[in-house]
């Protein structure tokens, strides 16, 4: 018992040192971003990021960092990150399209019937944490509608509680549903940016298979197969082939 009570004095006494330290490297990278000094601003993130984990913030201002030294892929690849951590961001998403703008593919989306465009732009407004917190409230407001349908004893709050609660339900289902496919996307990344300044992709897992098209440093693929150090990969206009693992990396 003693044991424990020492370990959670040390991890107390330890945590505002390991805070200081992440806001101390935070405003020197900030120092240097404004002095222009954009390759150690990158450094400090870069830093930040592989002693503290994954930050949609600092992905951002990575992402910032990289576009003003004209990184184009990386640039890319770390507003890809941040939005995937927080994909309701408006500033993530206007970055990202000005710094895809610089990249020499711009591939034009297949057409998709216009309710998953939809459901997916209202899925996009909030984070896994957020859909699921939201859909914890909708449940327990549920279940005091259910108390209001089976024991109130006027007919009108009877209907009130049957009609919010069917609101509800379906406030439950998506935002369920919205939590698990944000959540998905997290664990299981699927997605990656070209890094190579230029990729042929082929028709088959090999150096010898039939060249398909070209691709340029910062167009996003979607994995589909793994063979090896290959990858299956799908453009966003539906395109398909492969290419080698060290010509991309993982958003």
């Amino acid at each position: 018992m003693k044991k424990i009570i020492l370990l959670l004095l040390i991890s107390i006494s330890i945590l505002p040192v390991t805070l200081s330290g992440q806001q101390t490297a935070i405003e020197e990278a900030e120092t240097a971003y404004r002095e222009q000094d954009f390759t150690k601003a990158i450094r400090i993130y870069e830093e930040i990021l592989s002693i503290y984990g994954e930050s949609a913030e600092i992905y951002y201002n990575l992402g910032n960092a990289c576009y003003r030294a004209n990184q184009t892929g990386p640039a890319i690849l770390n507003y890809e990150r941040a939005l995937l951590l927080n994909p309701g961001d408006p500033d993530i998403r206007f970055n990202l399209q000005l710094a895809r703008q610089r990249a020499v593919d711009h591939i034009q989306p297949a057409g998709t019937f216009f309710l998953a465009r939809w459901f997916r732009s209202i899925e996009n407004m909030g984070k896994a944490d957020s859909w699921g917190k939201l859909a914890i409230g909708a449940f327990l407001l549920f279940l005091g509608c259910l108390t209001l349908f089976f024991f109130s004893r006027w007919v009108r709050l009877k209907k009130i509680g049957f009609y919010t609660g069917l609101v509800l339900l379906f406030i439950i289902i998506f935002a369920n549903v919205f939590a698990y496919n944000q959540k998905d996307e997290l664990v299981n990344r699927k997605t990656a940016i070209v890094f190579s300044p230029t990729v042929t992709v082929k028709g088959s897992p090999d150096n010898t298979g039939t060249d398909l098209f070209l691709l340029h440093e910062g167009t996003k693929v979607f994995i589909q197969e793994t063979a090896g150090n290959w990858y299956e990969v799908e453009l966003e206009d539906g395109k398909k082939g492969w290419m080698q693992s060290k010509d991309i990396v993982i958003i």
